[in-house]
């Protein structure tokens, strides 16, 4: 049976964010959208509700009462990499990193920009460990291999592919690989939650900023235990052995600072701090993950993002930054993270709702009435929410989300948008 959620009318502002829209678009196209959204929405449900509460007791008592699982461990192992990171982290010094560790648990504490940060937490994990990266003592490091992936290039394809496709460069071909990897690889990500926030489930965009997050952690991980060589040295320095005193090349980016007069992408890569990164490609795991999940979101447009996805793949092998190698692994690893999160957390669009604020409940996992893979629904039977889908405050009756349980919400802060029906009580 679906129930839908309580309301709580002094805290109700799905709509807090139309009178903010751009002055370029017309007064009369702004009340169109503003009288749709309020022609759709349903005043008995509070789901898609921003949580606007500024009162650090009601963490603690979200606290106490949330029922804690295996799934938690996850916040464990994002304290543990933050902690290391920033004991290795050498710049900038000790009072801007306590200065930000306090702002990152001020913003756990507060309800209304938990709701916010607390998805973003495994983003801001990776960032962090990322850059602490270039601080690890190389004696700390394995060996970096040089030779594995081109062999294994030649072994599954026959031939050096990235080589094959960086053979013959023009004008043309230098812009068409700059635009998704040095362009729309770094904007895509907001752009797609903005479109999310307002056209998918509520729960939508804190399921992807978990899996994103989650993606990019397991993916640098790997990176820094099996260092492998991209294809930039391999033309720089053949199969000689490298060591971690070797600064980063932009490759084919170089060509394009020199056509625009910049100095952009020459010191970003000479100065990245994991040089050695080639495999998996996190270039291709986050078109994979996005398309994936836009794919959920918007299953007309499969042909579109699989075409950015060969596009990105192609413009990282022509730049000289991967081998097709590298693109299958990163393309794996955002698959299997992806099919675990739908499998088990991500909330299904459902026919006729159009807006976030169509949604009167959630439907999580996978649809039963679908036939095709589900690579992560190891189980018969319905999936219990958990952390993924952000705390909502129910549990699940033929994959359906409904009122039960208030603990969990109070914590996870539903979908960055709901309230719990505990507080609507108070």
């Amino acid at each position: 049976m679906k129930k839908s959620f309580a309301s709580r009318n002094d805290t109700y502002v799905p709509l807090s964010w139309l009178p903010s829209l751009p002055v370029i678009i017309p007064h009369r196209l702004r009340r169109k959208l503003r009288s749709r959204i309020r022609s759709r929405q349903s005043p008995s449900t509070s789901l898609s509700a921003l949580e606007t509460s500024l009162s650090p007791a009601d963490t603690i008592r979200s606290l106490r009462a949330y029922r804690w699982s295996f799934y938690d461990v996850q916040y464990l192992i994002l304290t543990i990499l933050g902690i290391f990171s920033l004991c290795v982290i050498e710049s900038p010094g000790p009072i801007f990193k306590t200065l930000v560790s306090t702002l990152v648990i001020a913003s756990l504490i507060i309800p209304a920009t938990r709701q916010f940060f607390l998805p973003f937490l495994p983003i801001a994990t990776w960032l962090t460990l990322f850059y602490a990266c270039g601080f690890i003592p190389g004696d700390w490091r394995p060996p970096i291999w040089v030779r594995v992936l081109p062999t294994l290039e030649n072994v599954f394809y026959g031939a050096n592919i990235s080589n094959i496709l960086s053979a013959h460069k023009n004008t043309f071909l230098d812009i068409m690989a700059w635009l998704p990897y040095g362009i729309i690889h770094f904007g895509a990500p907001v752009v797609w939650c903005i479109i999310w926030f307002i056209f998918a489930s509520p729960g939508t965009v804190p399921v992807f900023a978990k899996a994103f997050g989650w993606m990019n952690i397991i993916g640098v991980t790997i990176q820094l235990l099996f260092p492998c060589s991209p294809p930039w040295y391999e033309n720089m320095y053949g199969l000689a052995p490298a060591n971690y005193s070797i600064k980063g090349s932009p490759a084919g980016l170089a060509r394009i600072d020199e056509l625009f007069g910049v100095a952009l992408y020459t010191p970003t890569f000479t100065g990245s701090p994991m040089v050695f990164g080639a495999f998996p490609s996190l270039h291709a795991g986050s078109a994979v993950m996005e398309s994936l999940f836009m794919c959920h979101v918007f299953p007309r447009l499969r042909p579109f993002f699989a075409f950015y996805v060969l596009w990105l793949c192609w413009a990282t092998m022509y730049l000289s930054h991967h081998y097709a190698v590298d693109l299958v692994g990163g393309g794996l690893l955002a698959g299997v993270v992806f099919y675990v999160a739908k499998a088990k957390h991500l909330p299904r669009p459902q026919p006729g709702k159009m807006f976030r604020w169509d949604y009167e409940y959630k439907e999580v996992g996978e649809d039963p009435t679908e036939q095709g893979y589900a690579l992560a629904d190891f189980g018969n039977g319905p999936h219990d929410a958990d952390d993924w889908t952000i705390g909502s405050s129910s549990s699940i009756s033929s994959g359906s989300i409904s009122p039960v349980d208030d603990s969990h919400s109070l914590w996870e802060g539903e979908t960055l948008a709901s309230h719990s029906d505990s507080e609507a009580k108070r």
